[in-house]
């Protein structure tokens, strides 16, 4: 008998938010194709990139509205079941409130475990196509715009700057190198247009010049085009939540070591991505056990109460996750704790209404 009643209650699970995905991404990739189909076309960009872009949008957004999707998914099955007394049949036959919770934890562990996987391994490569989309084909949108400027300590001395970066050509517009002996800046290096040359492993910088400031003269040289080599990788001219976004478990935790060697101020911009992908997963327990906390009792308004409810703890929880996100990654506050607060608050309402339904 609980096996059956397992299993069901577990399809309706794994099925409602699979079906709840299917429902809303469609919508969102329509709103998106209406707000940049004009400068696709502008673009003239090719079919096979478009599809390509939106398998990759698709993925990219699944993996960040998640918690939103499951925990309507699991408010709506659940009322629709406390609605046609089911849930009171399965108590009433003996079976414990923390029992009837078994399969939908099991459900939770598995969409868990399949999101965890996702950000690991298959989330960053559909980032970077994503983003490197935008910044080949939709460079007049604004977010696009803001996050290209790029100012990174590279070493104790050496400062870069750059005011664009094309991930597609692997070239940076404006780039500036800097290099100081305590506080005397000592040379200057200013770039129109540095391209990166992967088969040779260089950069050909274009229309530049290079200041030694001396004790009483400057020495200044120029040139049109010149091959050279440099200390800093390409990916150090990548804006950091971009970068952060785009790399592989390992390889975001070698960049974060990497970064702290090099004394970089902004390495909490990739420590909180990388929390992050461990800190989502654990949300979709939480928010399991409130949605079925909320929506397991029947109600004189029905299911539009239970999902009114959960629309709003589901955007009070993405609400303070970003305002945490945020406020670690640019202030004092230490990351690990920020991101995790909101998993922690919400696991302590999560307890609380549990206790309740229990009764």
């Amino acid at each position: 008998m609980l096996k059956i009643i397992d299993k069901y209650i577990l399809r309706r699970y794994l099925v409602t938010f699979s079906v709840m995905l299917l429902m809303f991404i469609p919508i969102g990739i329509v709103i998106d194709v209406s707000e940049k189909v004009n400068r696709m076309i502008e673009h003239k960009v090719p079919f096979g990139e478009i599809a390509l872009y939106y398998l990759n949008f698709t993925i990219y957004f699944a993996n960040l509205l998640f918690p939103i999707f499951l925990f309507l998914s699991v408010i709506w099955f659940t009322s629709k079941l406390a609605n046609n007394t089911e849930i009171i049949a399965i108590l009433s036959s003996g079976i414990s409130f923390t029992r009837f919770m078994r399969p939908y934890l099991i459900g939770a562990t598995i969409v868990s475990v399949s999101v965890l996987m996702l950000g690991f391994f298959v989330v960053p490569k559909a980032s970077k196509g994503f983003n490197d989309f935008r910044y080949a084909y939709l460079n007049r949108n604004k977010q696009t715009r803001d996050n290209s400027n790029l100012f990174r300590q590279i070493s104790d001395s050496e400062y870069i700057y750059v005011s664009n970066m094309s991930q597609v050509s692997r070239t940076a517009f404006n780039f500036t190198l800097e290099k100081f002996e305590g506080d005397k800046l000592k040379e200057k290096l200013t770039v129109q247009r540095l391209r990166y040359n992967p088969a040779k492993k260089n950069y050909t910088m274009y229309h530049y010049t290079k200041r030694k400031v001396g004790e009483l003269n400057d020495v200044l040289l120029s040139g049109e085009k010149k091959d050279t080599v440099f200390k800093f990788d390409l990916d150090d001219l990548t804006p950091e939540y971009y970068m952060a976004e785009t790399l592989s478990l390992g390889e975001l935790n070698k960049f974060i070591d990497k970064e702290k060697a090099r004394g970089n101020a902004n390495v909490k911009v990739y420590q909180v991505v990388l929390y992050k992908k461990y800190s989502i997963p654990v949300s979709a327990f939480i928010l399991t056990v409130i949605a079925v906390a909320v929506s397991s009792m029947k109600r004189r308004g029905g299911m539009g109460v239970n999902l009114a409810i959960g629309i709003i703890l589901a955007f009070t929880f993405i609400f303070f996750d970003k305002i945490f996100g945020t406020l670690a990654e640019k202030s004092s506050f230490p990351p690990i704790i920020a991101v995790w607060i909101p998993n922690l608050v919400f696991g302590i309402l999560a307890i609380y209404l549990l206790r309740n339904a229990k009764r």
